[in-house]
C-alpha cells in the first residue's frame, strides 16, 4: 500500500500525519503533499514541514498552525491524458470529523473534470470498497479507434513488364529471347481481392468521437475470357492462353498469329495478343487489347496495343507511321515514326522521330543514336550519340511526376547490408569450393559449415534481387523533376535541345561521356 497522509484537527493545533507505505509501496511526495496544502487553502511553514518529511520517520505529525479549521472532507483529485484516451484518479483522506465520498459523488467530480464517456464504476467501487490513499485509479477509459484495413489484390502471375532486351558484349541486343508471356490454363486462379474493412469509429472521455482514417477500397477490373466468383473476389481464366496485367487490369487471351499483315488479312483489331511472323505494311493497323509481336519490319503502318510492341527488325514510318503502346516499346529501330509508351522505350536508333515514354527511354547498343525529331520520357534518357554533327534539330525532354516514398531509402539499406553481408561470405565460399577442387579434405563440422554458407548467400542473392526489383520499380514511380536527368555514353552535338522539367538548355559545343542534370536551377552537364 502506498504511503499517504491526512489532516488531524487537534484542540492544540491543525496537523499533517505523513503514513508510511506497507508491503514495497510508494512514499508520499512532498510535491503532493503541498499541492494539497495549497489548494485547500491549509497555512503551514514550509521549513517545518520540509524539515519532518526529510527525517523519514514513521508516522510523522507536523503542526500546520493553530488556526480554527473546519473538517476537511475525503478529495478525488482527477488527471486527464493528453490524448483524452484515460483518466486517473487519486483520493486523499478525510480529516477526523471529515465526510468521506460516495459512488455518486466520484461520479459527480468525473462531470465537473469534463468526463462524458468511459467512467468505470468498478474501479470507484474498488477504491470505496479499499480507500487506498495517493494511489493511482484509472478512473476512466475512452474508446480506442478501430483503423480497418485497406483492400488488397493479389495476383497469381508475373505482373513486372519491366523486361528490357540484352545487350550482348559486341554492341548488338538481343530481341527474342524476352519471355514476356504469362502463360495460363482454364480455370487457373488469376487474382484475388480481399475488401476493404471500414474503421469502427472510437471514443474519447470527454465523448468526442474519434473518426478512423479512410480505407483504400479496391476492385477487379478484368477483360474478356475471364470469370469471376459471386462474392466478386476471384478472378479465373476461362481459356488456356496467357495473362497480363495493364492498367490495373487483367487480360487473358489466345494469341492471335498471322505472316504478313497485308491486302491478304485487312487491318487487324484483336481482343488479346497478336503476332505477326513477317512484316506490317505501309497503311494497314494492327490494334490488340494484350501485346503485339512483329518479327518482320513495320513500314508506315499504325499500331497500338494495350500491352507491349515488340518489333523485331524496326519501322520506318515513312512520316506516317505509329506506335502507342500502354506498356512498353522495344524496337531494333525506329525511322521518321511517332510513338508513345505508358512504360519505356528501347531500340537501337531512333531517327527523326517524335517518341514519347511514360518512364524512361534506352538507345545504348552499338550504334545507339538520337537524331532529328523529338524525344521525350518521364525520368531519363539514355542514349549513346546524341544529336547530329551535320545540325540536325533533335530535342529530349525529360521529368518525374509522381510521389518518393519512405519505402525507397528502407530498400536502399537494406540492399546495402545484403552486398555488404555478400562481400564478406562469398569468398569464403569461393575458397571453400577452390579446397574441394584440390582434393584438400575438410572436416564434417566444415563441410557444414560451408552448406549453411551457400543456403544463407542464395537467399540473400534472391532477396537482393527482390528488393532490387522493388526499388526499380519505386524511382520508376519517383515524384519530383530533381531526379530527371539525360545520359550521353558517347557525344552530343551542338544544336541539341536538353530539357529537363521546365527549364532547357541549347548545346554549344560538344560533350562527351556526361550527364545533363537540373543543378541551381539551370541545366547543365556533369560526368557520367
Amino acid at each position: 500500500m502506498n504511503g499517504y497522509f491526512k489532516i488531524e484537527l487537534e484542540p492544540t493545533g491543525n496537523f499533517l500525519k505523513i503514513i508510511p507505505p506497507t508491503d514495497g509501496g510508494t512514499p508520499v511526495e512532498l510535491k503532493e503533499i503541498l499541492v494539497y496544502l495549497n489548494d485547500n487553502r491549509i497555512n503551514f511553514d514550509l521549513k517545518t514541514l520540509n524539515d519532518a518529511y526529510s527525517k523519514a520517520d514513521p508516522n510523522t505529525s507536523v503542526l500546520l498552525n493553530r488556526e480554527s479549521m473546519l473538517p476537511v472532507r475525503e478529495m478525488c483529485f482527477i488527471d486527464i491524458s493528453d490524448d483524452r484516451m484515460k483518466a486517473v484518479a487519486r483520493f486523499y483522506p478525510p480529516s477526523n470529523k471529515g465526510r468521506e465520498l460516495d459512488l455518486e459523488e466520484v461520479k459527480s467530480q468525473c462531470r465537473l473534470a469534463g468526463i462524458a464517456f468511459g467512467v468505470d464504476d468498478n474501479v470507484i467501487n474498488a477504491f470505496l470498497k479499499e480507500r487506498r490513499y495517493c494511489t493511482d485509479y484509472v478512473i476512466a477509459r475512452g474508446k480506442a479507434v478501430n483503423e480497418g484495413s485497406d483492400a488488397v489484390i493479389e495476383y497469381f502471375f508475373n505482373t513486372d513488364n519491366r523486361i528490357r532486351p540484352t545487350l550482348n558484349e559486341d554492341g548488338t541486343v538481343d530481341f527474342f529471347n524476352l519471355n514476356l508471356v504469362n502463360h495460363c490454363t482454364k480455370g487457373m486462379v488469376l487474382a484475388k481481392l480481399t475488401p476493404a474493412v471500414k474503421g469502427i469509429p472510437g471514443r474519447d472521455i470527454r465523448g468526442n468521437e474519434i473518426r478512423p482514417r479512410e480505407v483504400k477500397v479496391k476492385h477487379l477490373q478484368f477483360g474478356l475470357k475471364i470469370d469471376i466468383s459471386e462474392d466478386k473476389c476471384t478472378l479465373t481464366s476461362q481459356v488456356d492462353g496467357h495473362v497480363t496485367l495493364t492498367n490495373g487490369k487483367v487480360f487473358v487471351s489466345d494469341v492471335l498469329t498471322v505472316t504478313n499483315v497485308d491486302n491478304s488479312t485487312g487491318n487487324i483489331e484483336y481482343d488479346g495478343n497478336v503476332v505477326i511472323q513477317g512484316n506490317v505494311n505501309s497503311n494497314f493497323s494492327v490494334k490488340a487489347k494484350g501485346d503485339i509481336e512483329v518479327k518482320g519490319a513495320v513500314e508506315g503502318a499504325y499500331l497500338e496495343a494495350e500491352g507491349n510492341i515488340l518489333l523485331a527488325r524496326g519501322i520506318n514510318g515513312m512520316s506516317k507511321g505509329q506506335l502507342i503502346a500502354g506498356g512498353n516499346i522495344v524496337s531494333k529501330f525506329m525511322e521518321n515514326c511517332t510513338a508513345r509508351a505508358g512504360g519505356y522505350v528501347d531500340a537501337d536508333s531512333i531517327l527523326h522521330s517524335n517518341v514519347m515514354a511514360g518512364t524512361e527511354i534506352h538507345v545504348m547498343s552499338k550504334k545507339g543514336f538520337i537524331t532529328g525529331g523529338s524525344v521525350q520520357a518521364t525520368s531519363k534518357i539514355c542514349v549513346k550519340t546524341l544529336g547530329s554533327s551535320m545540325g540536325a534539330d533533335t530535342k529530349v525532354a525529360v521529368g518525374v511526376d509522381t510521389k518518393v516514398t519512405a519505402r525507397i531509402q528502407e530498400l536502399s539499406k537494406e540492399i546495402a547490408d545484403i552486398q555488404k553481408n555478400l562481400k564478406t561470405m562469398v569468398p569464403v565460399l569461393d575458397a571453400a569450393k577452390k579446397k574441394i577442387a584440390q582434393g584438400i579434405k575438410m572436416s564434417p563440422d566444415q563441410i557444414k559449415n560451408v552448406q549453411q554458407i551457400a543456403v544463407v548467400i542464395k537467399k540473400s542473392q534472391e532477396k537482393l534481387e527482390e528488393d532490387t526489383n522493388e526499388l526499380a520499380i519505386l524511382k520508376e514511380n519517383k515524384e519530383g523533376g530533381e531526379n530527371a536527368c539525360v545520359e550521353v555514353t558517347g557525344a552530343v552535338y551542338p544544336g541539341t535541345v536538353i530539357a529537363i522539367s521546365d527549364v532547357s538548355m541549347v548545346v554549344k559545343e560538344v560533350y562527351k561521356y556526361c550527364r545533363f542534370a537540373i543543378d541551381k536551377g539551370d541545366v547543365r552537364p556533369g560526368a557520367l
